[in-house]
C-alpha cells in the first residue's frame, strides 16, 4: 500500500467513474484499474463494488476511503510544513468563493494573484457555504471565502472585510424619492421587497428583512444580485445590494441607489474559512493582500490591516 494507491481510490470515489477519477491523476484508465485490484488483493478487502454504469464504495470500501482521506491530509501537511518554514509560496493552492461574493472579487483576484504568485498553482471553485466547509474537512480545498458566521466543527473562522448594503429603487420610486438621500428600515414598505435569500437574508443583518419574509409576496430566492435589480427595474419596489456592487451599476442605475440610516446592521460580513490545523501562513497571507489591492482598506478587519494572518 503507497500514498499514490491512497490517491486513486478518494479519487475513485470523488468522481465515481474510473474515466474521470484516471483524468484527473494523470494516469491512463488501465493504470488506475491494475493499482485498484492490487490494492484490494493486498488487503484481501474489495473497496469498491463496480458494473458497467456504477462505481460505488462497499461498506468496508467507505471506512478504507475515509481514512485514505485523512492519511492524504497528514502527508500534505509534511510538504505544507516544510514549505512554510522556507517562507516559500508556491505549489498547488485550491480555494473555493462563495458564488454570491465571487462576481465581486474573483475577475481583479485571479489577475493580480497570477501576476504576483506565478508558481502557485491555483484553482478556483464556487461553492455554497455548506459545500466548501464539507470540502474544506475533507481537504479538497486549501481555504474559501464565504459570507460568515457558518459553524462548523474542526474549521477556523478568519474575519476578512465587511461592506454595507444599500438599497436600490425602481425608476418610479427613486423619482418620487428624489431629494431623499437616506432611508430608514420602517419608512420601507416590506410588501415591495424583493429579497434573494442565499445574499441577503443573514444573521443580524438587512434591518430584518428575513423576520419580514411572511409579509407581501414579492420575494425572490434564488438567482443573482443583478437578476434582482432587473426585477425591480420590471415589477417596481426595492431591494438592498451589496456596496461591491455599485460599480456594475450603470450611470443611470447608480441614480436608483440609497443608503440606509438606522440603529441596527445593515451590512454582510464576509470570512475566511480554514481546517484549524492549517499550516501554511504565507500562502493565506498570499490571499489577503492580493485581495487588499482592490478591495477598500476602510472595509477590511483592523486585526487584517495591521497583522495580517497569524496562525
Amino acid at each position: 500500500m503507497n500514498l499514490q494507491q491512497l490517491r486513486y481510490i478518494v479519487a475513485i470515489d470523488r468522481f465515481r467513474s474510473f474515466a474521470k477519477a484516471a483524468e484527473a491523476c494523470d494516469v491512463s484508465q488501465p493504470t488506475l484499474s491494475a493499482m485498484l485490484i492490487k490494492l484490494e488483493e493486498e488487503i484481501d478487502v474489495r473497496i469498491f463494488d463496480r458494473t458497467n454504469k456504477s462505481v460505488i464504495p462497499t461498506s468496508a470500501g467507505e471506512k478504507i476511503i475515509l481514512q485514505a482521506q485523512r492519511v492524504l491530509m497528514e502527508a500534505g501537511r509534511i510538504h505544507e510544513i516544510i514549505d512554510e518554514a522556507k517562507g516559500k509560496v508556491g505549489g498547488p493552492f485550491p480555494l473555493s468563493f462563495g458564488p454570491t461574493i465571487a462576481p465581486y472579487l474573483l475577475p481583479q483576484f485571479i489577475r493580480f494573484y497570477r501576476e504576483r504568485y506565478p508558481s502557485v498553482d491555483l484553482t478556483i471553485r464556487e461553492l455554497k457555504a455548506g459545500f466548501m466547509l464539507d470540502a474544506l474537512l475533507r481537504g479538497e480545498i486549501d481555504a474559501g471565502i464565504a459570507i460568515s458566521d457558518n459553524k462548523r466543527e474542526g474549521v477556523l473562522e478568519i474575519p476578512l472585510y465587511t461592506e454595507n448594503f444599500y438599497l436600490y429603487l425602481s425608476k418610479g420610486v427613486s423619482e418620487a424619492s428624489d431629494q431623499i438621500p437616506s432611508f430608514r428600515p420602517e419608512e420601507l414598505v416590506h410588501e415591495n421587497m424583493w429579497i434573494m435569500k442565499e445574499a441577503q437574508c443573514l444573521r443580524d443583518s438587512a434591518f430584518s428583512f428575513c423576520k419580514e419574509r411572511s409579509i407581501g409576496h414579492h420575494i425572490y430566492e434564488a438567482g443573482s444580485i443583478e437578476t434582482l435589480i432587473r426585477i425591480v427595474d420590471e415589477n417596481g419596489g426595492y431591494t438592498i445590494i451589496p456596496e461591491m456592487h455599485l460599480p456594475f451599476l450603470s450611470e443611470s442605475q447608480r441614480t436608483h441607489v440609497r443608503r440606509i440610516e438606522g440603529d441596527y446592521l445593515s451590512q454582510r460580513r464576509i470570512s475566511l474559512y480554514i481546517k484549524e490545523d492549517y499550516v501554511r501562513q504565507a500562502m493565506l497571507n498570499s490571499l489577503t493582500t492580493t485581495l487588499r489591492k482592490f478591495i477598500p482598506q476602510r472595509m477590511f478587519s483592523e486585526r487584517i490591516i495591521k497583522y495580517g494572518i497569524k496562525l
